[in-house]
């Protein structure tokens, strides 16, 4: 399935043709599982690896001085972790493992052997760090400019459009296994505060995070509410056929 969730989601940009496939399948040989809470990389290190996610989730992050954390991103599966610190001296972000998860370390030597035989791969895997590098941005526009309710409906919405790329996730929600506290480091709320703007969605009936499921009661209105727009996901269809 690990090869799957990230064809998939490559090919939201580019068809990817077999000779492509096959070395996409090598950078798959390095399974690895890893326990709730494991820092797979570290922020200062050196020739660190990557990693694709297969299962579970991730989040990536900063830590300040005073040992206050900014999340910056999630991870879900599909996905890169730590896609700068093979080309990076240092890495500038920590990832750690928010459920238990199933990875395949990836080698600076095999991305940077496989961008050399596979063009097209490495257009796609581009795409994956733009549109990562556009959600960055709109996380910035969340913090900066947008109110509580509106940053969690509008980051809710980017994590069930995320996941309906890779399959796991339709309309009327998905299974999210993040905390009050995941979502606090993340948007810049205390976790009672984050409690106190999800009862008001909920009460709104506009959506629910109960028991590890979010579910959208009405789509329409939380798309209103947080004025989410997909273009910047940019998935589509491919551009590169």
């Amino acid at each position: 399935m690990l090869q799957g969730r990230l064809t998939r989601k490559l090919s939201a940009f580019v068809t990817l043709s077999g000779s492509d496939l096959e070395i996409l399948a090598r950078f798959h040989k390095r399974r690895r599982s890893f326990l709730v809470g494991h820092q797979l990389i570290h922020e200062g290190q050196k020739n660190q690896s990557a990693f694709i996610l297969a299962e579970g989730w991730a989040c990536s992050y900063k830590m300040l001085p005073d040992g206050e954390r900014q999340i910056v991103d999630f991870q879900v599966p599909g996905d890169f972790l730590g896609l700068r610190s093979v080309l990076f001296r240092t890495t500038d972000h920590s990832v750690e493992a928010v459920t238990h998860i199933e990875a395949s370390e990836v080698l600076a030597s095999d991305i940077l052997e496989g961008f050399a035989t596979a063009p097209r791969l490495a257009t796609a895997v581009l795409w994956a760090a733009s549109r990562d590098e556009a959600m960055v941005v709109e996380h910035l526009v969340n913090l900066g400019r947008r109110s509580a309710e509106e940053r969690m409906a509008h980051i809710l919405l980017e994590l069930g459009a995320r996941l309906q790329l890779v399959g796991i996730c339709d309309k009327t929600g998905f299974d999210c296994p993040l905390t009050q506290y995941h979502l606090a480091d993340a948007l810049g709320l205390s976790a009672v505060h984050v409690n106190r703007v999800l009862r008001h969605l909920r009460e709104d009936g506009l959506v629910t995070f109960q028991k590890g499921r979010v579910s959208f009661k009405n789509l329409a209105g939380l798309i209103e509410l947080a004025g989410f727009d997909t273009d910047y996901l940019d998935q589509d269809g491919p551009l590169l056929r």
